[in-house]
Formats: structure tokens, sequence, C-alpha cells
């Protein structure tokens, strides 16, 4: 049996214990070419097991078990020059309490900084020609403390590598705060003579002096970074490098040998590999971290929980969404409270939607995103990118980046938070469900589109009006449907070079159950189009409006696309029990469907 170290981010653990690990140590020797540099990933995707490595690599104190933790690995076989040759002080910034003021936010991470400085004397005293019984703990100045410990390092002779973990992560949790409270919040920890701003002009002033001869600092995003950049403007970084692109994660042929082994393991036919990678690529692979990327990488969190699971039960995760990972829905609600941001999340929902910007920022403050108009969508983007809600989908015809959805699971983030943005009355978002099972476990689709018409509409505004098209009752219809526990839901999946509006596949492990797969065509016709008032069409009887002559033409063109698309998927999925529909938005007023009773057999 193969252990997963699912939640487990101590290399010295994973290694001596035999646990699961992908070899990463043949970035060691590129990570030597900048003294101090800053990396950047999403939450949850191996950023503390690479510092963990660099640690249990560089420690002095760890000279002897050189062999045993990486003789077996790349590195092992070709080690550099500075293997050993440091005294580790570690940082990890998400110990922080975010919560309180800023005066207490203060005293907790110098709570921590002096826990750590503590640990660092205990671990090293008297030991490779180091004293530090000088050393003294400031308990009201980390500062200090700081430099207690900078003057008995330099009587040493070898100086110090600071590793810095999440050193945003209590500053994006004050900042997803509402944005007024936020706003001062988070300016009292980075202005001139803030927290973070202070903390890291010490951290510079020791790298200048040598006594940390080298700084790597990871993060969820370089926000909190740029605000305090003349506090710390020496960081190198790294976290658009292609040659870092896949220093975490995992790769798909590393993903295809786990599933080969766990199918071996588990006595299931060879196939179900292929059947098995064809449902982690479309749930947790698409992440591009650099425009000239090899490879898109898979998330190796949502990995490991998919692994462990699958070796236990041989059988798939009824939930495809860790739920550890569920909290980075936060991030889309704190999007949705910036101007345009609302309007962003809603056409993210669709997963084939996309992007458009120049470049990813990698410099942006909190005030620039908030109040540069001009810039919002680049920096809302970027941010959303650094979050891992957002991947590089690749370059335009211009030389411009697309960025898109990844994956199916961040897929379902954004239809959560659109879902709750469109209908936040918990005991409507059930009633709407009630009426969608219908689509999927009878075939009719009749009391979703009653449900959109008589609650959904009513919740857009007049603004909207001027933005309603086929998106708007895609994007109704999608929030009301998603099902990623039976279904693979695709919005725009391509079918013959063509592109059918919304399909809901079900999943392989599912088959056993009495539904249906789904193929929905979805039309729009405004009121100008059709020359018709909202009090006229409201009060319309039904056959009427279907009667009308371009209701009518729109619904036969759905009917013949929905046609040829499923027949297209019939070949695709053998298994396919298909119910075709079509769905047309009249206005924000009524909504006409063929059910799938009238396309036949």
């Amino acid at each position: 049996m193969i252990k997963f170290p699912y939640g487990r981010a101590d290399f010295r653990e994973i290694i001596s214990e035999g646990y699961y690990y992908c070899d990463r140590t043949t970035a060691i020797a590129n990570l030597e070419h900048a003294k101090s540099q800053l990396f950047i990933r999403p939450r949850r995707f191996g950023k503390s097991l690479l510092l963990s490595m660099l640690e249990n690599y560089y420690d002095i104190a760890r000279k002897d078990q050189f062999e045993a933790l990486f003789g077996h690995l790349a590195i092992g076989r070709h080690p550099t020059a500075s293997r050993n040759s440091y005294f580790i002080l570690r940082w990890d910034f998400s110990c922080i309490d975010p919560t309180g003021s800023p005066e207490a936010i203060k005293q907790s991470l110098y709570n921590h900084i002096n826990g750590r400085i503590k640990n660092f004397v205990r671990y090293y005293r008297d030991d490779h020609g180091l004293d530090l019984h000088g050393v003294e703990i400031d308990r009201g100045d980390a500062l200090a403390t700081i430099e207690s410990l900078a003057g008995s390092v330099r009587s040493a002779g070898r100086p110090i590598y600071l590793l810095i973990d999440e050193y945003d992560n209590f500053a994006n949790t004050v900042m997803m705060l509402p944005v007024d409270d936020a706003r001062a919040r988070y300016q009292a920890l980075v202005h001139d003579e803030g927290l973070m701003r202070t903390l890291f002009k010490a951290v510079k002033a020791a790298t200048g002096s040598t006594v940390f001869d080298r700084v790597f600092i990871t993060g969820v995003s370089p926000v909190v970074m740029s605000d305090i950049t003349s506090g710390y403007n020496i960081a190198e970084d790294i976290f658009l490098a292609p040659e870092f692109a896949d220093v975490c994660g995992f790769t798909e042929p590393e993903v295809r040998k786990t599933l080969s082994d766990i199918v071996a393991q588990c006595g299931l036919a060879p196939e179900v590999v292929d059947e098995a990678l064809d449902v982690m690529h479309t749930w947790y692979n698409g992440y591009n971290f650099s425009p000239n990327q090899a490879e898109r990488v898979y998330n190796p969190t949502l990995c490991l929980y998919f692994f462990k699971h699958f070796q236990k039960e041989c059988a798939y995760p009824r939930k495809m969404l860790d739920a550890n990972l569920a909290t980075d829905e936060s991030k889309l609600t704190y999007i949705a409270q910036i101007p345009g941001g609302r309007d962003l999340v809603l056409v993210l929902a669709q997963r084939q939607s996309h992007l458009i910007i120049s470049d990813i920022a990698d410099r942006f403050g909190l005030s620039e995103m908030l109040n540069t108009a001009a810039k919002n969508k680049a920096f809302l983007a970027s941010f959303l990118y650094y979050f891992g809600v957002l991947g590089i989908a690749g370059e335009d015809v211009r030389g411009e980046l697309k960025l898109s959805v990844p994956n199916l699971v961040m897929q379902g983030l954004y239809v959560s938070r659109a879902q709750q943005m469109l209908l936040p009355d918990p005991m409507l978002r059930d009633q709407g469900q009630d009426a969608a099972k219908q689509v999927y476990q009878i075939g009719d689709i009749a009391p979703a589109c009653a449900f959109v018409e008589k609650d959904y509409f009513q919740v857009f505004k007049n603004r909207d009006y001027a933005l309603a098209n086929e998106l708007t009752i895609k994007t109704c219809f999608l929030t009301l449907l998603y099902n990623d526990v039976l279904y693979v839901m695709d919005s725009e999946p391509e079918i013959g070079r063509r592109y059918a509006d919304l399909t809901m596949i079900i999943r392989p492990d599912k088959r056993q159950y009495e539904i249906f797969d789904v193929l929905i065509e979805f039309k729009f016709i405004s009121l100008k189009t059709l020359g018709l008032t909202g009090k006229t069409l409201k009060a319309m009887p039904e056959a009427d409006l279907y009667a009308l002559p371009k209701v009518n033409a729109l619904l036969t063109e759905g009917k013949q696309q929905a046609l040829d698309y499923g027949r297209a998927l019939a070949g695709r999925h053998p298994q396919l029990r298909l119910k075709r529909f079509v769905a047309l938005a009249v206005g924000f007023e009524r909504v006409c469907f063929v059910n799938s009773d009238e396309f036949g057999t």
C-alpha cells in the first residue's frame, strides 16, 4: 500500500517514513542563483513541503542525515557545494492570529518570531561554533530579538538561511474583511511605520549585513510585498519563471503512474487507469503558472485526496472537491465586493469563458486593486490567478494572455458564489434545486424554466437589462443544475468543431443510478427585437407566445442544434442516456422551452 502524505508537509517525516514523494530536488541548484526570492503559489499547493525540503537540505545540523534523506533523489546524486552549510531560521506566518486590533496582531507576530528564535537557540546552542548564550528575547520587540541573534551569528562566521512560509497569510485574512474595514486595518499593517514594512526592513538590513545570507519567501499573492516594497525591495520574483512551473504540483506522467499502481492493487481492469486519469484531468489539472510553461500541472492536495480515497475504497471520491480547499470561495466573495467583481464572477462561472489581459501583474497593491478603475480588470484577473481560481490558458493572436477557470473544482467555486449572489435566500435555492432535479431525474425542464421565470429573473436589477444575453440564462440554469457529485458539468464543450451550450455527462462511476445525461441549448431574444413591452409579454397566453415567428424560429434552431450535438455526444459516450432541451429567455419576463419528449427517440 502506498502511504500518501495527505496533510503532511514535513520532508524529513515523508522521506524517513516512506511516504509517497514526487522528487522536486532538481530545483535546488536553480534556486541558488539568487540570494532572496519570492515564490507565489495558491494555498494548499505544496509550498510548505518545498520549504521543508530546503530546510533539510541546507541545515548544517543534519549533515549526517544527508544520505538517508537525499541519497535516492536527484540532488543526492549531484549535490551543490552549499548543502548542509547554513543555520536555518524558519517563520510561518500562517500561525499569526489575524483577529483583533493591529496592535494585537503585532504582538501575535512578535510572539511567533520570538518563539522561533528560542527554538533556534535550543537547537544550535553550543554547536558548530555558535555561542547563543547571549541572545536576548525581547517580548515587546521581536526586532530587537532579531538584532540580538544577529550579533551572536556574526561571531560564528556562518550565516543563516531564513525561510518565511505564507508571508502574506494574516494580511490576506485582514484584506478579506468588508472593504472599508479591510482598507483601514490593512493599511495599519503596511504603511510607512506599519508592522509588515518595519519587519521586512529589519530582514533587509540583516540580509545586507550577511547575517541572513539567503532568504526564501512563500506566499499566495504579491499584493502585500508590493505594499511594503520600500521595506523589502531585494526579493527576486521567481513565481512566473518556467523552470519553477512544476516545483509545486504534479505532472500528468506522475499522476498516471500512481493511478496505475492503485488500479493494480485494487485488481481493477487496466483500462480504468485511462478513465481515472480522465476524471482527475477534468477536475484537478489546468494550472499554468508561466506563459512558457511546457505542461500544465495538477493541484497536489487534490491529487492526494483522490489517491488516498481511491486506494482505500477502490472507487472515486463521492465529492471531487476536498473540503479543505472550499475556503477559497472567500476570495470570490471578496472580489464580488469590488466594483466590476460581481459581473466578473458571473462570467467566469462558465468554464469556457476567459479574460484577455496584456500580462500578469507581478506587483500591485491593495489601493491599486480597489481604486484604479482603468486597470481594474487586469488587477482582478491577476488577483484571481494568484489564488488559483484562474489559470493561464495560452496566448491570443495578438500575444496577450488568456486566463480561464483551470478545472471543474474551481468552476464549482464560481458557480456556488454566483448562486449565492443571485439567490441569497437558502430556502429559495433549495426550491430551485428541487426544480432542477426534474431535468435529470425525469427529463422535464418545465419546473426549472418556471423557477427561472418566476424567481430567478426577479433578482436581476434594471441595469442588467442592458447586459442581458444568452449568457444570462445559461448562468441561471448552470447555477441551478450544477452537481459535481453525479456529473461532469461542461459549459460550451467542443463537439465536432462546434460548441454545445451546456452538457451534464454522468460521471463514469455513477452510471448505476437512474438519472439522465443532459444537453441544453440556450437562446435569448430581447423585448426590443420582438417589439413588445414587458407588461404585454407577461400577460400573453403561452400558445400565443410560442406562436410568435421569431420565438418559434429560435426554438426550432435550438432543437436542430441539440439534435446535432446529441449525435456527436453519442459517438463519444457509448453508454449515453441523453435528454435534450432548448431553453429560450424572452427578455427577463418569460422562458420558453422544448422538452426532452419533443425530440422523439
